[in-house]
């Protein structure tokens, strides 16, 4: 797998696979996403991700009875430095335009929107139909080298 690129500055909007990644320390990508944690810890960058993560989050672990994991989710989206952008109606409105011009998926429409309202500099995700969005530097974090 190859390495991720941060930016030097600005704000950086993370999928809900990159939180899951990371919370449950899969190997292959908790390296992968160790200096995007570490420059937001630094307060080099801002990393934003919606409050849909947490319900995206939560389903199985909940699901599977593991309050463990549940706690462990949402102490990441909510007491670290990661900020949870609520869902408005404008973000809404933005997402069904999305979700009718190019096919996304609601979710995936309200995570694009999301990161198009705050002007994130990158989007990173393991979902290469987020590339249909216009105005997104989409970075897939899948296969043998970052795309």
């Amino acid at each position: 797998m190859g390495s991720l690129t941060i930016p030097d500055s600005g704000k950086v909007y993370v999928d809900t696979p990159p939180v899951i990644h990371s919370v449950e320390r899969i190997a292959i990508y908790e390296s992968l996403l160790r200096p995007l944690w570490d420059a937001m810890d630094a307060e080099r960058i801002g990393v934003v991700t919606s409050e849909l993560t947490l319900l995206e989050t939560l389903v199985k672990p909940t699901k599977d009875g593991n309050d463990a994991l549940a706690a462990d989710y949402e102490t990441f989206l909510t007491k670290t430095r990661l900020e949870l952008h609520p869902i408005s109606l404008s973000i809404l409105k933005n997402a069904a335009k999305l979700r009718a011009a190019v096919g996304l998926k609601t979710p995936d429409a309200i995570h694009a929107a999301t990161a198009q309202f705050i002007g994130c500099s990158e989007f990173i995700t393991n979902d290469s139909d987020f590339r249909k969005a216009s105005g997104l530097k989409v970075v897939v974090l899948q296969g043998p080298s970052l795309n």
